[in-house]
């Protein structure tokens, strides 16, 4: 028995900034673009998001005839406090040494009234465990965010957070993580693939 879980990073936003929590809508105009992910998608799957409009406006727009479930919140991206809305350049100004260590050293550092690459890592991990146990079985696209994706595939993996925070994660591409039920383990089938 496996659950074949599909993350979607949800359309562009264009913002040059540190984008967490800001509810910033996302670029849905190359609808080339989305028919031809809606297509590559399991069509008998479910269909899940975070709340923020950037990645429930995607789902949307992927959703097809796919059964939709409700948005989520605990499947945002992860909370950049006070650095939210914020250039990188500017962070790195204000705020050096702290901005220094939670890039290079993911893990416990957190910006400041925001989460860590762990809180983050653990919010996610709750969230993907309770949509394995309440759909069971199959196929379930889940339309998140860059970092909140890249948790998912440190754990599917077993690799180290800084070695996941090298991979890319484009917009509307797709992650494929299965969770197989007999072993409790999980099989990473592809990483930022762009349909």
């Amino acid at each position: 028995m496996t659950t074949r879980l599909w993350f979607v990073r949800h359309g562009p936003t264009h913002s040059k900034a540190a984008v967490g929590w800001s509810d910033l809508p996302a670029d849905l105009s190359d609808l080339v673009a989305l028919d031809r992910l809606s297509s590559y998608l399991p069509s008998q799957a479910s269909i899940i998001s975070s709340d923020l409009q950037r990645a429930s406006a995607t789902a949307d727009a992927v959703q097809g005839d796919r059964n939709r479930l409700p948005n989520t919140p605990t499947l945002r991206e992860m909370n950049f406090g006070d650095w939210d809305g914020q250039l990188f350049a500017d962070i790195a100004k204000s705020d050096p040494e702290t901005s220094r260590k939670f890039w290079e050293s993911p893990g416990a550092i957190a910006p400041p009234n925001g989460e860590s690459w762990n809180d983050l890592s653990k919010r996610i991990s709750g969230a993907v465990d309770a949509i394995i146990a309440d759909h069971g079985t199959g196929d379930i696209v889940i339309v998140g965010h860059f970092a909140a994706i890249l948790t998912a595939l440190q754990r599917a993996s077993g690799m180290s957070a800084k070695a996941a925070f090298t991979f890319k994660v484009d917009n509307l591409s797709v992650t494929r993580l299965d969770y197989l039920h007999a072993s409790k383990s999980w099989c990473v089938h592809g990483v930022n693939h762009l349909p």
